[in-house]
């Protein structure tokens, strides 16, 4: 697997890659578990739901797919994470790709959000990833095999979306820790992609925290509709990341609306800020009327 994503003299893809997929029990966890292995993967999965693991487990086996190994885990806790990592390293050995896609999301703003929720969104977010990062990439580093290291971030790591404070700390953390490794990782021959979903049509955009907000007021249910009525599926964004990872592009984008969001907001800082800003204020009336209604 010597430069995998890299194209140094090595395969490019996933297939007979030794791949950990965190957050493998619904989602673009699942889709992905399901298209590496698909793909010809050997996979380590984990999830804090338990039942949904075991389903997903059931499923690629069911169809010919390989498991190594999974384990029902949260990746917050650094030690159950290093138990993990030194269980795998004891057995199937050195991974070739690591993908952290386990996530969570709470929307707010900073008056309404509590120090728990700005605290929920770093543990999983960020330091999650890093858990799985310093368990699993060092033994990648030493195996000399070359690699892939995949972030799942999101289009709120990236641009500045309204209400979205807390899950961008965590989001754009990802970012800026995938930016270095993307450098200090090239000469071990392991490539890093940075993966930024907008809507995706999973449990998650569906059960968001809304803190402060009655997502069922009229209102809010519209803003809520438009957003989520752009949700591309899991599916979708499991096939992008193992596009980036073949053809070793460091930014994944799963829908053209984040591609050019991100294009728009570097190349045109003055007409960006001026959306945003438009943007932040409706969401403020919003906000305004709904505590009027209340």
């Amino acid at each position: 697997m010597r430069g995998l994503g890299q194209r140094r003299g090595g395969r490019t893809g996933v297939r007979g890659a030794k791949t950990l997929v965190t957050g493998a029990a619904s989602g673009i966890g699942r889709a992905t578990a399901v298209a590496a292995a698909e793909a010809g993967a050997e996979l380590v999965l984990t999830d804090i739901n338990g039942v949904g693991l075991e389903e997903t487990v059931a499923l690629i086996r069911g169809a010919g797919g390989v498991v190594l190994a999974s384990r029902a885990m949260d990746i917050t806790d650094y030690e159950a994470v290093k138990a993990f990592a030194d269980e795998v390293h004891s057995g199937p050995g050195s991974l070739d790709i690591v993908m952290n896609v386990a996530g969570h999301s709470i929307w707010g703003t900073v008056e309404n959000l509590e120090h728990q929720h700005w605290r929920r969104m770093v543990e999983v977010n960020l330091m999650g990833p890093i858990h799985v990062i310093e368990s699993f990439i060092p033994e990648m580093v030493r195996a000399g095999k070359g690699g892939a290291l995949v972030n799942v971030s999101s289009a709120a790591g990236l641009i500045a979306l309204p209400w979205h404070a807390a899950y961008s700390a965590g989001k754009f953390g990802i970012r800026g820790v995938s930016e270095v490794l993307r450098f200090d990782l090239e000469p071990h021959g392991i490539s890093v992609h940075l993966v930024a979903p907008g809507a995706v049509n999973t449990p998650l955009v569906r059960t968001f925290e809304l803190v402060g907000i009655d997502k069922d007021e009229p209102r809010v249910a519209r803003l809520t509709k438009e957003f989520t009525k752009h949700a591309v599926e899991p599916e979708r964004v499991a096939q992008a990341i193992l596009k980036g990872i073949e053809r070793n592009r460091f930014i994944v984008y799963t829908s053209p609306d984040i591609r050019f969001g991100y294009w728009w907001a570097r190349k045109f800082a003055l007409p960006y800020e001026f959306v945003i800003r438009r943007m932040s204020a409706r969401f403020s009336r919003l906000l305004a009327a709904s505590r009027a209604g209340s």
